[in-house]
């Protein structure tokens, strides 16, 4: 059992690379049963509030989706004591309503990866997570709030393809994913979001949209996705901030979500 701990974790996604936000930090190294984590994880205060940060492409943007190791990342902020995870992470838009900066909170997803290690399941045991609800309520209220708050454009009950990448969409794909409900697409919130309902923590996605994926007839590069996000990192690092200092002090031991709970009936 490692010696620090942490109450909030934050997986920084494209673009976010450092928090910025906590004082009195250190990096530290965890060592994992899956392997290791994308980067070291910085651990610090905000708010009173002791926070976890990584960035789950690495600092230098290393790691494309697909070969992030999510098993060891979920594992790790478990490890620390994390009861509490809030995911931002880049997304192309499939309606055209959802605009480029705006926000997304996803309630659902679909899940077209292929190739990742999705569970911690292993031989001897045998989890049967329930996702039908893959977020955690209480943390999407919190961000909705926040969001309104400052004025920020937010979408809510949206769906989430989740591809594997880490190419983006040919046209005929990108129509089909729009056909599906889809809302917005990206490459990372799983298997992120469902290990971390088996590890029993409470998780939340909020989504910022970079582009229209070319369902549109408009060309997607990685030059532009970067472009928005440079524009945007301030505004999700200040909804960051006042998101963590929304969240009560009790939340770990008055939790009335059941993602606590989530492995009860889930073994056989």
């Amino acid at each position: 059992m490692v010696s620090d701990t942490a109450e909030i974790g934050i997986f920084g996604g494209t673009g976010i690379y450092d928090s910025e936000l906590l004082q009195d930090s250190k990096e530290i190294t965890i060592e994992t049963p899956y392997g290791k984590t994308s980067d070291t994880i910085t651990i610090g205060e905000f708010k009173g509030k002791k926070i976890a940060f990584m960035p789950r492409h690495g600092k230098k943007h290393s790691i494309p989706p697909h070969m992030i190791n999510y098993c060891a990342n979920v594992w790790a902020f478990k490890e620390l004591g994390i009861t509490r995870i809030v995911s931002p992470s880049a997304v192309g838009s499939l309606k055209e309503e959802i605009k480029p900066g705006n926000f997304v909170l996803p309630t659902q997803f679909i899940d077209f990866t292929k190739s990742r290690k999705n569970s911690f399941s292993k031989d001897g045991r045998v989890i049967h997570i329930s996702v039908a609800d893959p977020f955690c309520p209480e943390l999407q209220e919190i961000v909705s709030e926040t969001a309104n708050n400052q004025g920020l454009t937010l979408h809510k009950d949206c769906t989430y393809a989740c591809i594997e990448g880490p190419r983006f969409s040919t046209k005929a794909e990108s129509r089909f994913y729009k056909s599906t409900g889809s809302d917005i697409i990206g490459m990372t919130l799983v298997p992120e979001c469902q290990l971390a309902r088996e590890a029993q923590i409470c998780y939340v996605s909020i989504s910022t949209v970079t582009d229209y994926d070319v369902w549109a007839e408009k060309s997607v590069t990685a030059k532009e996705v970067m472009d928005t996000l440079s524009k945007n990192v301030q505004t999700t690092k200040k909804l960051l901030a006042k998101l963590i200092e929304n969240m009560p002090e009790d939340f770990a031991t008055k939790r009335t979500c059941s993602c606590e709970k989530a492995l009860t009936e889930a073994e056989f």
